[in-house]
């Protein structure tokens, strides 16, 4: 009985294209379960296909502890019920295995850009996406809010997440994560993808502005110029994707004072005042640069503050002299 179960698990293995571990488990629950059944057994059962001999164990767990018995049972009873179970609960065990290798696979991907077709808009906004094999979904909040979707619209997106769902799994797609835009720039730049160049942070307003830093330890690499592109080259693509966000380009540097100054790129900081103590920067920018070094919104300077994780007060040359006076 063993040998032939054996051979089916091999056959099964082949023609489903899933590991035989897989297949051998997916058969040893179905037997277990038709056992169960057909002797009205509440306790969990274990069932070892072991040379000739098909054996099954009742398992007790108490605490931390589990205790295995042997089920009094006839090899007679064993091999019919294994024969019914061959038939039909495990076909019920091998879409779970065939569910549970489609949940493994989109795991390995999570956090990696997938490519996908909108399929449906629900109510409330949210993308059902066709990945091929899979439906995902792109919630509203993970939209970038300028952008407009049709069904049938091409998308990429990061694979945010892989959740276990009763009946399934569920997959969350992101346009506006961080990562989203970390995945692109490696796309698109072999040295960041290589691991020359280190991208070491990441914020965005999806779809207005984003700030990166990189870095380097090959001192014949510039980082920035390696990220940008010639004429912006390698750069634009990556903010056309994402509805054209402008995207500043920033190099690490241990010198607090020049990482502040450089985080309000691409306004120049002509000069600033550090409190070490409460993490706080005073920052003085020309007159005319205020707004911009401030942005639509606030933006400019709320990325910069997340970037450095330092507040950052921008202000107007002449105010900056002001306040030193009262000091």
């Amino acid at each position: 009985m063993v040998k032939n179960l054996k051979k089916l698990i091999e056959q099964v293995a082949k023609d489903k294209n899933l590991p035989e571990w897989i297949v051998e488990r997916s058969l040893k629950n179905a037997i277990a379960t038709a056992i169960r059944k057909d002797r009205r057994i509440k306790d969990e059962l274990e069932v070892n296909l072991e040379d000739d001999n098909i054996s099954v164990y009742l398992v007790r767990r108490k605490r931390d502890e589990e205790a295995k018995f042997p089920l009094e049972i006839s090899p007679e009873d064993v091999n019919r019920i294994a024969a019914h179970a061959a038939k039909e609960e495990f076909l019920k065990e091998l879409e779970r295995a065939e569910e549970e290798r489609g949940y493994l696979e989109y795991l390995e991907m999570e956090g990696e850009i997938v490519f996908g077709i909108v399929r449906r808009i629900t109510e409330e906004g949210d993308l059902i996406v066709d990945l091929g094999k899979i439906s995902a979904i792109l919630p509203k909040k993970e939209q970038i809010r300028k952008e407009e979707y049709k069904v049938g619209s091409k998308l990429r997106a990061l694979l945010l997440s892989v959740k276990r769902k009763r009946g399934g799994y569920e997959l969350i797609l992101s346009r506006t994560h961080p990562k989203f835009l970390k995945k692109l720039i490696e796309h698109e730049v072999p040295e960041v993808s290589r691991g020359e160049v280190v991208i070491s942070n990441v914020v965005r307003e999806p779809g207005e502005r984003a700030k990166i830093i990189v870095d380097t330890q090959d001192t014949k690499i510039d980082p920035v110029g390696v990220v940008v592109g010639v004429r912006g080259s390698r750069i634009t693509p990556v903010s056309e994707e994402l509805s054209g966000e402008k995207i500043d380009v920033i190099r690490w540097s241990e010198n607090e004072e020049e990482l502040i100054k450089k985080s309000l790129s691409p306004v120049p900081v002509s000069r600033i005042r550090i409190d070490r103590k409460n993490k706080r920067a005073d920052v003085a920018v020309p007159k005319e640069k205020l707004s911009s070094a401030i942005g639509r919104h606030g933006v400019n300077v709320k990325l910069a503050n997340k970037l450095t994780g330092w507040h950052i007060d921008v202000m107007s040359e002449e105010d900056f002299d002001k306040m030193m006076k009262l000091r």
